[in-house]
């Protein structure tokens, strides 16, 4: 049985309970954007230290973090889903069409899961094309204010970036900060995290697909704990990776934007017959 069989063949027998999908970078590798530490060459991790995208850095050297950060996030506006991701948007239709539940969470924070139509949908680490003050307990801080990155005047900024030209809070004057999960930073930050549904989505998973990831952050270990735990069937879409992330996980080496298009053809097949 090939892959896309294999697959198949256990969506289909898991019927109606649910489906949780966990992307990561790699899933938009094929839409143009690096991945953080794939094997691709532009991997934001061969250039840039983890260091730099740590709370304590922000309050430290604020304009050099925000330099750093324009300089991931502004070629993120055009970037347009590929294949994988509206791939993900017809799998949660056919599955919550025959009454299934489905869970996507997705560490990446490009939007393009959101941009692809995706509705059960967590962006657990933030998004890009959101800011949000650093004072907590303000109107635009945590624990659940944000805004539109777009609404934030960026102009004295880009014309000279300094910390004395770090953009401030439009209510209380506090510096802006992205609105993504820092490496010093916890999941229940912040409430659009929605780490709590996340830890729902992980003790209630029937079926768990990964995508695109390198298994080097909580949201992964809590998912892949808890299926092999329960024994529950999870696969893992990632062809640059060395080996499967655990004995229990079936590894598919197919590219997911070739393999997830092959699999909704697969099942709508089987509903037809």
């Amino acid at each position: 049985m090939n892959s896309v069989d294999q697959l198949a063949t256990a969506i289909r027998n898991m019927g109606a309970r649910q489906l949780v999908v966990v992307t990561g970078a790699g899933i938009s590798l094929a839409s143009g954007i690096p991945t953080f530490r794939g094997s691709d060459p532009d991997a934001v991790w061969s250039k840039d230290v983890m260091e730099m995208g740590t709370n304590r850095f922000f309050m430290e050297n604020p304009g050099e973090s925000w330099a750093w950060y324009l300089s991931r996030f502004d070629n993120l506006t055009e970037k347009e889903p590929n294949e994988a991701h509206t791939a993900l948007v017809e799998l949660e239709r056919w599955h919550t069409a025959r009454g299934g539940r489905f869970l996507l969470v997705t560490q990446n924070v490009d939007t393009l899961h959101r941009k692809a139509g995706s509705e059960r949908l967590v962006e657990v680490h933030g998004r890009s094309d959101e800011v949000r003050c650093s004072q907590f307990g303000c109107e635009l801080a945590a624990p659940s204010g944000s805004m539109a990155r777009v609404d934030l005047d960026l102009d004295a900024f880009r014309t000279e970036p300094s910390d004395a030209n770090v953009p401030r809070c439009p209510k209380c004057g506090s510096l802006m900060r992205q609105h993504v999960l820092l490496f010093d930073e916890f999941y229940d930050e912040h409430e659009t995290f929605q780490w709590q549904r996340v830890i729902a989505g992980a003790a209630g998973v029937d079926l768990l697909l990964f995508v695109g990831t390198s298994f080097a952050v909580g949201v992964t270990d809590l998912f892949l704990r808890a299926a092999t735990e329960r024994r529950v069937p999870t696969f893992s879409i990632d062809p640059g990776a060395a080996d499967a992330p655990h004995p229990q996980v079936v590894w598919l080496k197919d590219k997911a934007e070739e393999l997830l298009p092959r699999l909704n053809l697969k099942l709508q097949e089987s509903a037809q017959s």
